[in-house]
């Protein structure tokens, strides 16, 4: 039997998710467990990301997953949602039932739809029967970030410039949040 690995799952343009999910998996990384970061096919596109596909078979072997989209007019994108509509067989078998699942999220503006992101995001999870974690209030930068984060998942807003670097409480909020994603996975996975 392999060991159990979480799968980081984003799809990003100009580099704002990406960062999101990188900081996520260091969080997740220093629970023990291993991190496979893995992106989504986009139609028509000959982008060259840094990190591999995700396989089906990497999400029906996965210990969790941290999902991550920029913000779509309040939705997550096009190439992400098309990679869930592909996953029936996986539904029907029920390979992601009880296994912890959280999402994050980048837009341009404070109020640019983080929240119903999340939220949308947060739907493909519940119907695999995922038990979706947020960031709890007992993080600290909940209270004190004037950027991103909320209790739904990890945030960011990168501006009208987009500009993909990270507050420290961004980044300290994606770490609390791989943390517990890894922790959680670790208890369930035994």
């Amino acid at each position: 039997m392999s060991s159990p690995y979480l799968l980081v799952l984003y799809y990003s343009r100009h580099g704002s998710v990406l960062n999101l999910a990188r900081a996520i998996a260091k969080g997740a990384e220093k629970q023990g467990i291993e991190v496979k970061i893995r992106t989504v096919s986009e139609q028509n596109s000959a982008a060259d990301t840094e990190y591999p596909v995700v396989t089906i078979d990497e999400l029906k072997h996965c210990a969790g997953i941290a999902m991550g989209s920029p913000c779509r007019f309040g939705m997550m994108a096009a190439p992400l949602k098309s990679f869930w509509e592909q996953t029936s067989m996986q539904w029907i078998s029920g390979d992601l039932i009880d296994k912890p699942a959280c999402v994050f999220t980048s837009s341009s503006s404070l109020h640019g739809g983080n929240e119903t992101t999340l939220l949308s995001m947060s739907l493909p999870l519940l119907h695999h029967g995922m038990l979706l974690m947020g960031v709890p209030y007992s993080e600290p930068e909940l209270h004190n970030t004037q950027t991103g984060g909320t209790p739904y998942g990890a945030s960011h807003v990168s501006g009208l410039k987009s500009a993909p670097e990270l507050t420290e409480s961004e980044k300290q909020i994606c770490f609390t949040l791989g943390r517990r994603l890894a922790s959680h996975a670790l208890k369930l996975s035994v």
